[in-house]
């Protein structure tokens, strides 16, 4: 069963830094395309960073760059985000997503995604 399973999340003060991870299992996606979503209250599931299978394709939404920082460690089967400078814009469920057949292309949307995560909670205080 595959499972991609995040942590990281939680509460900081505007201008804090997280990393969120996501440890994948049930088979490995060292050349898949794995990416980072988020959904605030209200609001569509967007994508945040995505990244191919070496890294050296790298996609970031127009509000995180700068800010944030995708990678991966194939051997682990874990991608993080590192998330620096957050606002209470940032504050949303993050999910984890990996496609299933693209190692190179980077899909932006939800549907290009096959496997996902449960979402963690990221919550930024004014």
């Amino acid at each position: 069963q595959v499972q991609l399973v995040e942590s990281g999340g939680g509460l900081v003060q505007a201008g804090g830094s997280l990393r969120l991870s996501c440890a994948a299992s049930g088979r490995t996606f060292s050349r898949n395309v794995m990416g980072w979503f988020r959904q605030a209250p209200g609001k569509e599931r967007e994508i945040v960073a995505a990244i191919n299978w070496s890294g050296g394709n790298i996609h970031y939404a127009d509000s995180v760059k700068g800010r944030f920082t995708i990678s991966r460690d194939n051997a682990k089967n874990t991608v993080f985000l590192q998330m620096n400078s957050l606002t209470s814009d940032d504050t949303a469920v993050y999910y984890c997503a990996a496609q299933q057949h693209s190692q190179d292309y980077i899909g932006e949307t939800m549907r290009e995604y096959d496997f996902w995560g449960q979402g963690t909670q990221v919550t930024v205080s004014p």
